[in-house]
């Protein structure tokens, strides 16, 4: 009787990601992904009320302080209505970058014990902010209600520029993930950099608040792009074909480096962590 003899050979570092791998252990990610909504919820007292509290309580602050007393325009929307919109696709954007960027550390002894796809644990961190950005959605809804507007044919659009923006998450937070792992102050430097980010997303103002010569700025921001065609997507606007073409090159190129990034450094994540 032969036997039979398995070897295990350490991957290549330029080894692209193994998506069949990915969904060999898609259970997995989805007992994962239940158990990060459970534990983002548990024990709170509002628990799953805080995904529309926290976009809910910026508007009102911004719109009494940018649309009130600043008079930023928007584009002749009502100004809670047009921010709003901007800042639950922001709030996905920022909340599932935080979450996907401290992932791998906080799954540490998972890491240290089994192997799986190292790529499961940011992906079920990022997928937790959509849940919030459905529940967020709803209540655009209401208000679009309530201001008289409802959506047009534009919306069916709107899954394609979620996605979009999810893979620009995607490809952050492997990128992110995998330097948290390495430098632990990433830790502090990613919510830093988000606060930042958002001033410089046409979250709070639209694209034409800023002067023509200086809007190439703003197509630098990958998330601009995402955030603009979600809010028109929604709101029935004219899209920005520029800043979204442009959203899709730096996502093209983000995914690269982060995944590149992350299949250079997984092989020392048990060691490190």
């Amino acid at each position: 009787m032969s036997e039979q003899i398995t070897i295990i050979r350490p991957e290549s570092k330029n080894k692209y990601v193994d998506f069949k791998e990915l969904w060999q252990f898609r259970e997995l990610l989805f007992l994962m992904l239940g158990r990060d909504i459970k534990v983002r919820y548990k024990q709170t007292v509002l628990g799953i009320a805080w995904a529309v509290l926290q976009p809910l309580v910026t508007m009102l602050i911004f719109s009494i302080i940018f649309g009130r007393l600043a008079k930023i325009p928007s584009d002749g929307l009502p100004y809670p209505l047009f921010v709003f919109s901007g800042l639950i696709a922001w709030t996905f954007f920022s909340t599932a970058v935080s979450m996907g960027a401290n992932s791998m550390v906080n799954a540490g002894p998972m890491i240290s014990k089994v192997y799986f796809p190292r790529l499961i644990i940011p992906i079920a961190s990022i997928s937790v902010g959509a849940v919030d950005f459905l529940i967020s959605f709803l209540l655009l809804l209401i208000i679009m209600a309530f201001y008289g507007i409802f959506p047009s044919s534009q919306i069916l659009l709107l899954p394609i520029f979620l996605f979009g923006l999810f893979l620009t998450i995607f490809g952050l937070s492997a990128w992110l993930s995998s330097l948290t792992v390495m430098y632990r102050d990433f830790r502090f430097i990613v919510p830093f950099m988000l606060q930042i980010w958002m001033y410089l997303t046409p979250v709070i103002y639209p694209l034409s608040f800023i002067p023509e010569k200086w809007q190439w700025l703003v197509y630098l921001n990958p998330v601009s792009g995402w955030v603009s065609a979600i809010r028109s997507s929604v709101l029935g606007t004219e899209f920005n074909l520029l800043g979204l073409c442009s959203s899709v090159i730096f996502t093209i190129v983000i995914l690269i480096i982060g995944l590149n990034f992350f299949k250079q450094t997984e092989q020392r994540f048990a060691d490190v962590i």
